[in-house]
């Protein structure tokens, strides 16, 4: 597959004849140059019919005068057959376009059919291509143009001709772009119902990995056109070079560029914000929303940021101070009925939601919660007796020092199998390739011995010993800040190897654009150009320890992007699998232990009016260290506290942040302390009077 950046922006040289030839001496049967608003911007000039727009549309400058703004999924105009244009031995359809993003799979930019009788199709197609279909001699004939011969963002004219004594020929400005031979008398369906900018029925799109993890759906061109216009002649190629010489685009089309949405550049206050994270207005205008449906997570000290947006169904993605995204799969099942269910089928985030649980200086949680659902709409292991399905509860503990635990966590006995738990997983955005966002040596992994394997783009990958026991993935991104994911111990590693160089590897715009931001109903479809945001790899894939308590099953995975080594990351590693020994040297306190869910100690105070002090200590041992130190004190009231630091007052601040958590039950306080060390530390908090 030959796919590149270049379809995006590139400049077409038209190569007109250097004298105009005058057009030929007919006028168009059909002609929309959607001069007027409302809805007449679909008056037909040479018809003099007013036709009706469906779905959302708006107009703007076209090559001259304005033009018809279609939003790619929703618009349409539709003729009735009784009034629609009569055309009969030859045709010609022209336009002038400016495309955002190629279709999903074919779509016309004008089509007169009439079932199975007959009729034409000019259509334009996923690959930046045009094609005509017509019926002659009772048989079909499709004359189809080059691949990518349509740029984006930029005003391309381009026509189709049927000749009964040649046959069809493309030209996209100007120049034919294909020709076949295929001379006779054609089936023009006149009359026949016509339609611009949407198919007459719902159609999968192109390139799918499933036939049954996809299902029909309707889309339209995602574009402008102007100056529409039909004959029922076949224009010579002057004609047509002189229709594209007679206009002189000024400026570029308005097409917004698409940029994945983060909220404001820079760092910020710590904290999680509601907000709406706008994309593009065609986009954005397909949600009845109001104003705080996104979450994104800030930190002090980078740009880096967490966003659970809409568009990734609220799957929670890493984003570098580059705007370079990491994302990761959710659970995921799927049967041989209708292939996946997973998050990223819930195109409408019907099942899938987002809130702030605890925000403050010391730490942030966000819970995210959805069904496992299929392309069908249907939820995984629906229970005949309640209705009941599987759901999935995903905790993100996110501190100051840009990590954060992703707890998963569901109903025992609701999932069962298959199942897959994990799939790291970068975007491309539009107009990217995979090396734009990752280097040729694109991850490492490690155990916690500290033993690395660097995974790279090769020409002749080879399969290659790894250490065992990995639990431990970063990836290359070019950026100073790069994703990482530490799992516990017991972790199950698989799909380490390294990948082609080549057609599928750092050459190509990602690797499937159904998610994110995609609205088909499809569980897999292989990019074929850098118009859409895509994801790309998905590997290493692991399988980390499910735990199991009180009839709710989980896992544990320390997420982050920040700028660190391996073996920085790998001390992170130890402090997380093997955290110090936590000794309390005062009354008053229970401590239960290291909480890996919420990467905290976790004590609880049993005599909250009277205890007004905390001492302990940590102790790390050959095999652990300490990588700042999160404390959860349940119970211990409203008051803030001070700290001393193996005997030194620590000033509230970077270093040392206290926040509260209010339940029903009492009044958490989260502590968190900046501080790295492999030798014992003394901690002594203390209640501030009131």
């Amino acid at each position: 597959m030959s796919v590149s950046r270049y379809c995006i922006g590139s400049v077409l040289v038209c190569g007109l004849v250097s004298s105009v030839t005058a057009l030929a001496q007919t006028d168009p049967v059909a002609w929309w140059d959607f001069e007027k608003g409302g809805s007449d911007m679909a008056l037909d000039r040479a018809g003099h019919v007013t036709d009706t727009l469906e779905g959302q549309y708006a107009q703007v400058a076209g090559v001259k005068g304005s033009a018809l703004k279609l939003d790619g999924y929703t618009t349409c105009m539709v003729r009735q057959a009784e009034n629609g244009p009569a055309l009969a031995h030859n045709m010609t359809v022209s336009a002038w376009i400016a495309l955002g993003a190629y279709p999903w799979n074919w779509c016309p930019m004008a089509a007169q059919t009439d079932g199975i009788e007959g009729g034409f199709r000019f259509e334009a197609g996923p690959r930046g291509q045009i094609r005509l279909t017509v019926k002659v001699n009772g048989q079909t004939q499709t004359c189809t143009s080059r691949d990518f011969g349509i740029g984006l963002f930029q005003w391309v004219h381009v026509a189709g001709v049927y000749d009964e004594a040649q046959g069809l020929s493309l030209y996209v400005n100007g120049e034919q772009d294909g020709a076949l031979d295929c001379a006779g008398v054609p089936q023009l369906a006149s009359p026949g119902t016509l339609r611009i900018g949407m198919s007459d029925s719902a159609v999968k799109p192109s390139n799918i990995h499933r036939e049954n993890g996809t299902r029909p759906g309707w889309f339209s061109l995602d574009g402008i056109i102007d100056e529409l216009k039909l004959y029922d002649q076949a224009l010579s190629p002057a004609s047509i070079q002189a229709q594209v010489a007679e206009v002189t685009p000024v400026g570029k089309p308005p097409l917004q560029p698409r940029v994945l949405p983060t909220g404001p550049t820079g760092p910020s206050r710590f904290g999680a914000f509601y907000t709406h994270l706008k994309y593009y207005d065609e986009w954005d205008a397909l949600w009845a929303v109001g104003s705080d449906p996104d979450v994104v997570v800030r930190f002090a000290d980078s740009d880096v940021r967490v966003v659970f947006w809409r568009g990734s169904r609220y799957s929670p993605a890493w984003v570098t101070e580059k705007g370079q995204w990491m994302a990761d799969q959710s659970v995921e099942a799927w049967n041989n009925e209708e292939g996946c269910f997973e998050h990223m089928q819930d195109r409408l985030c019907l099942y899938s939601q987002v809130r702030i649980i605890e925000n403050h200086e010391a730490r942030v949680v966000v819970h995210w919660r959805y069904a496992p659902v299929s392309s069908s709409n249907h939820l995984w292991r629906v229970d005949p007796k309640t209705g009941r399905a599987c759901w999935v509860d995903e905790y993100y503990t996110i501190y100051p020092d840009q990590m954060g635990v992703r707890n998963v966590t569901w109903k025992t006995g609701t999932l069962g199998h298959p199942r897959q738990f994990q799939e790291s997983l970068p975007f491309t955005g539009p107009g990217q390739l995979v090396s734009d966002v990752i280097h040729e040596q694109w991850a490492t992994v490690a155990n916690l011995k500290g033993e690395t394997h660097e995974l790279a783009h090769v020409k002749d990958p080879k399969d290659r010993e790894v250490p065992e026991d990995l639990i431990l993935q970063q990836y290359n991104f070019r950026s100073p800040n790069k994703p990482f994911i530490v799992f516990e111990s017991g972790n199950q590693m698989r799909y380490v190897k390294d990948r082609k160089l080549g057609v599928r590897g750092l050459d190509i715009p990602g690797a499937c654009n159904h998610w994110p931001v995609g609205q088909a109903l499809c569980d897999g479809r292989t990019v074929q150009a850098a118009d859409r945001p895509t994801h790309f790899l998905g590997f290493p894939i692991s399988s980390p320890p499910i735990h199991e308590k009180e009839g709710r099953s989980w896992w544990n995975g320390l997420y982050g992007m920040a700028d660190q080594t391996m073996a920085q990351l790998v001390d992170v590693a130890r402090s997380w699998n093997l955290p110090p020994e936590l000794k309390i040297e005062t009354s008053g306190f229970v401590h239960h232990g290291y909480d890996r869910g919420q990467r905290a100690y976790r004590l609880t105070c049993t005599d909250p009016a009277s205890t007004d002090s905390l001492v302990c200590s940590l102790t790390p041992d050959g095999q652990s260290c300490l990588v700042n130190i999160p404390l959860v004190i349940e119970h211990w009231g409203t008051q803030d506290v001070t700290l001393k630091l193996n005997g030194k007052p620590v000033d509230r601040g970077t270093t040392f942040r206290v926040g509260h958590r209010d339940l029903l039950e009492g009044t958490h306080l989260i502590v968190w302390i900046q501080y790295e060390s492999d030798e014992p530390v003394h901690l002594e908090l203390s209640r501030v009077k009131r």
